[in-house]
């Protein structure tokens, strides 16, 4: 299938790529079928579009590549509604927030996008927790956390 997207102008998708956020995103509740694409050239960041909706699309990171210490528990309705039996079912990315310079871009550590990259199934998990920011920099200080 073929779709238009925000950055990538049209790209030809399998069905089996589409991720369903059965809930949609916060903000964007009607919005339920994203597809994760690929930036070329870059490894660190990807696009998360909207299949039905051109101008939306999200840069997505892995935080892990950020932040190795960042961790969290879902709880079991999160499980059950995504159908998570395994970690090795689970795909983490967080939203990111794009500034010039890029350097003080931040990405969204308090409300990570949870994938069952199995199912296909995707939440935008917020954490009860202010451990995490919803503004984290996108450079963290080594040693320091968050």
């Amino acid at each position: 299938m073929n779709i238009q997207t925000k950055y990538l102008g049209e790209v030809t998708i399998d069905d089996e790529m589409i991720i369903h956020f059965p809930g949609g995103i916060p903000g964007f509740l009607e919005q339920s079928e994203f597809v994760l694409l690929d930036i070329p050239g870059n490894s660190v960041f990807q696009f998360l579009q909207s299949v039905n909706t051109v101008p939306l699309a999200f840069v997505v990171t892995n935080p892990y590549h950020f932040y190795q210490d960042y961790s969290f528990e879902l709880d079991e309705g999160t499980l059950e509604s995504l159908q998570i039996k395994s970690v090795n079912d689970v795909l983490i990315v967080s939203i990111v927030t794009l500034k010039d310079p890029f350097e003080t871009s931040t990405i969204n550590l308090k409300a990570p996008l949870v994938i069952n990259q199995k199912k296909m199934l995707g939440k935008q998990y917020i954490l009860n927790t202010d451990v995490y920011p919803s503004k984290a920099s996108i450079k963290p200080t080594v040693g320091k956390g968050v």
